[in-house]
Formats: C-alpha cells, sequence, structure tokens
C-alpha cells in the first residue's frame, strides 16, 4: 500500500504548488507528534489558513504538506447510541532480520470527535479492538518460525516490568502518522 503523498516545502516549487491550494491539503510541522499543529485545508477557516500560509512562508523547512486522505468509518458508541467515527489501521509487523511479515490485527485508532479526521490520542481520540476474521475453514498455514536470538540478546529470566520510577521517560516521537 503506498504512503500518502507528502511534500517537503523547503523545495522553492514545491512550496509554490502548495501555496496555490492550501485549502486542499493537510498541513504538519516537521517538529510535530501528536496531531499537534496540524492544518486540514478544507476543514480551516480563512483566518486559520491566513495564519498557516505565514507561518510556512516565514520557515517552509519546517512544514511538510499531505494529501487529504478520507480515512474508513466504523460504528462507535457515543453515549447510549452508535455512530460513524473515522478510523485508521496501524497494522502489526515483526521484522526478524531476515523478512517482515505482517500479523494479523493491529491498532484501530478512532476519531471520537463527531466529523474529525484526527484519530491520535493525545487529540481526544481513542482505540478499538481489531479482529481479523476468514472465510476459510481451516486454519492457515503456520509461518516459519522466527530466526534465533542472536548471541548478543540477553534472555530474561522474569518478565520486564517497564522503567524503574527514577529513569527518564522518553516520549514517543511519531513519524508522519496518516
Amino acid at each position: 500500500m503506498p504512503n500518502v503523498p507528502t511534500y517537503r516545502l523547503g523545495d522553492p516549487d514545491v512550496l509554490e504548488d502548495c501555496l496555490s491550494r492550501l485549502e486542499e491539503l493537510v498541513l504538519k510541522p516537521v517538529d510535530g507528534s501528536g496531531g499537534y499543529g496540524l492544518l486540514i485545508g478544507p476543514a480551516a477557516t480563512a483566518e486559520e489558513l491566513a495564519a498557516t500560509r505565514a507561518e510556512v512562508i516565514a520557515n517552509p523547512r519546517g512544514w511538510i504538506a499531505q494529501e487529504v486522505i478520507m480515512l474508513s468509518t466504523s460504528p462507535s458508541l457515543d453515549g447510549d447510541r452508535l455512530a460513524a467515527r473515522h478510523v485508521d489501521l496501524r497494522p502489526f509487523a515483526i521484522n526478524d532480520g531476515q523478512q517482515v511479515r505482517v500479523v494479523p490485527g493491529g491498532l484501530t485508532r478512532v476519531a471520537l470527535r463527531e466529523g474529525s479526521l484526527v484519530v491520535n490520542s493525545s487529540q481526544g481520540g481513542g482505540s478499538k479492538d481489531t479482529w481479523v476474521l476468514t472465510s476459510r475453514s481451516a486454519r492457515p498455514v503456520a509461518p516459519e518460525p522466527l530466526a534465533p536470538l542472536p548471541a548478543q540478546a540477553v534472555k530474561a529470566s522474569a518478565p520486564d516490568l517497564g522503567p524503574r520510577s527514577d529513569q527518564p521517560q522518553q516520549q514517543q516521537q511519531g513519524g508522519l502518522p496518516c
């Protein structure tokens, strides 16, 4: 599946093209994450478009533009009723150093606000269970076993309970979520 077309605005020709159709694009600060600072052109007001245009002109290398992708919708519980909400699927993949396999399931992120395309949990989004169903009567053939752990890997004798409270926490930095 191809990635969302993404444009780096540091190139003057790309910048000119994107500024001419700002109201059709999604603009994101390159140092942003979690859905903060983005502009969804088709949903933006004239004032928001003008302010973002000025910021982009002042610092084009600080921004990227992407085509708007209409997300699928899924029924979601809103109070005591079902309502359509936009969702995206983050598939799970395993890389054993030899090959990458996509496994059944994944993380479905959901925009909980009606009409929103922003699915980030930091912006009020949520998640849904993701089930992979098949119409086949037999279970699929098991994938090849994963490669053995490299010699430098340390096998744990107990589950990793995560960082201790005295260790600094690192916030996850997203790439270019769509």
